[in-house]
């Protein structure tokens, strides 16, 4: 059986037209329907995230984004551009940026959704989309279905594309055997991922943020000293997105193909694994999180992603292929895709971008695995949520833990292009079943919104109350609202009360 064959299959069968238009229809939809929360309530969205504690069962609202931002951030940023750029030409940038900015309605519905519908499974806050399946949409089968899905796509499928990525860009710029990077990258994997979510998260707090900054600053410096091609770069993109550009107007249908394909890949807005991410986190309100999540999704797209499209682009370390399989432009001669960004940061810096680019894959590609790691105990939970046997449930954690550090360990060593495919149509698969979740859920996840808007409005801090929304089997709220935010249900009901006789 011919391995790559059978991934590009399951690849472009998962990643069709109708799915690409699904994602960004819904984003369209979300945001309009919302009125566009990713640009009114931006002060929002970075409040929320510096608000917040952790719990004995939950994350904070920061770590619930340092995880979530870990696992958007990570080789998609970097080899996955690169890839958007060969394959749909500079425009494919303006087509991720788009995704991003829609996608960001998207991902406050789901992130909403994972809150409301969130569960504690063995002392731990757990949600995602097969608990929100399962309780909004009330069928225990396609919960499942997507649970099953997502362990075999975070688990297995989606890690060693992290790997990958890092041992082929470690080994342009140290002669070390891939054999031997497999070994360090899968032992540190395990180190973190056998602590648990709370190991987790607090390495996701402490590494994503280091790692985005120093990383965005490299590109701002290399985008100074280039200052006067930054109107050509940009005019190039826009000019490429619509066709318009004379050389690159052929690939205009796989610039919006690749855009939004490697978008979604690197952002994982409507995918669902955010999400997850989400359900973990301790608010007093859903939408709270809904707005950090949403956030998360422009650091990664519109700051890291960009960040490297614009060293690719300024420099002309990039060529694009087309549908014929010769090259429309080839500014880099013998250059494979996945070393665009360290030739770009090599001719600004001799010598240099080989080894920076590396260091930086290995941190995001690591924190992404983690991510990944997360999300597979978040379904595995799901699955064993009615199970008192907590004794098989801590084994079957372990046992997937296991089968995600082997992949990771065969990632590194194996075909980089059948990794991204399998990968690739793992992310495809989970997004068809969670872009249609969300928008048969969007009553509930708009209402989230509305209701925390409207407190905000009385001056308080906006609680989570399912029945006052006509919301169902969120009872979960019921406990942790007068446990862990009884100062804001009296401000809530002293304010509600005195809204009623001013009404009266």
């Amino acid at each position: 059986m011919d391995l790559l064959k059978l991934s590009s299959s399951l690849d472009n069968f998962f990643w069709g037209k109708v799915i690409i238009f699904l994602c960004i229809g819904a984003g369209i939809f979300f945001s309009v329907i919302m009125k566009f929360p990713q640009v009114r309530l931006i002060k929002d969205m970075v409040g929320q995230l510096i608000g917040g504690k952790s719990s004995e069962t939950g994350v904070s609202s920061f770590q619930g984004f340092a995880m979530a931002l870990g696992g958007r951030v990570g080789t998609g940023n970097i080899t996955g551009v690169a890839s958007a750029i060969y394959f749909g030409g500079p425009g494919a940038v303006f087509w991720m940026w788009a995704i991003a900015f829609l996608g960001a309605g998207s991902a406050f519905i789901e992130s909403s959704l994972a809150q409301v519908w969130k569960e504690e499974v063995h002392g731990e806050y757990r949600g995602g989309p097969a608990y929100y399946i399962e309780k909004g949409l009330h069928s225990k089968f396609f919960g499942r279905a997507f649970a099953i899905l997502a362990i075999l796509a975070c688990g297995v499928l989606l890690p060693g594309i992290q790997s990958n990525s890092f041992v082929v860009a470690a080994g342009t710029a140290f002669p070390v055997s891939p054999l031997v990077w497999g070994i360090v990258y899968t032992v540190i994997t395990v180190a973190v991922i056998f602590g648990g979510g709370k190991r987790i998260a607090k390495t996701a707090e402490f590494v994503v943020p280091f790692m985005a900054i120093a990383y965005i600053l490299l590109a701002l410096v290399i985008l100074g000293v280039n200052f006067s091609k930054i109107g050509d770069v940009f005019g190039l993109i826009f000019s490429s997105a619509f066709g318009a550009n004379a050389i690159f107007g052929g690939v205009f249908g796989s610039a919006v193909a690749w855009g939004v394909k490697r978008g979604i890949f690197s952002n994982e807005a409507g995918q669902g694994t955010g999400a997850q991410a989400a359900g973990a986190a301790e608010v007093s309100h859903p939408a709270k999180q809904g707005l950090v999540q949403a956030f998360s999704v422009y650091v990664d797209t519109l700051f890291v992603c960009t960040a490297t499209a614009i060293m690719i682009l300024v420099t002309g370390s990039y060529n694009v292929i087309s549908a014929s399989g010769g090259f429309i432009t080839e500014l880099v001669p013998g250059i494979d895709k996945g070393n665009f960004t360290q030739t770009a940061v090599s001719s600004f810096i001799p010598g240099f971008g080989g080894a920076f680019v590396a260091i930086a894959l290995f941190f995001f590609t690591l924190t992404t695995v983690f991510a990944y790691a997360f999300y597979t105990d978040s379904n595995v939970g799901y699955l064993f949520k009615d199970s008192k046997n907590v004794k098989a449930y801590k084994i079957t954690l372990n046992v997937f833990r296991a089968i995600l550090a082997a992949g990771v360990f065969v990632g590194a060593i194996a075909q980089a292009d059948m990794m991204w495919n399998f990968g690739s149509a793992g992310v495809g698969a989970m997004a068809w079943f969670n872009v249609i979740a969300i928008l048969l859920l969007y009553k509930p996840g708009i209402a989230t919104l509305k209701d925390y808007e409207a407190q905000k409005k009385l001056g308080i801090d906006p609680v989570f109350i399912p029945s006052n929304l006509g919301i169902k089997g969120a009872e979960l709220w019921e406990t942790i609202i007068p446990k862990t935010y009884a100062k804001e249900l009296e401000a809530y009901k002293a304010a509600t009360e005195g809204k009623k006789k001013t009404d009266s």
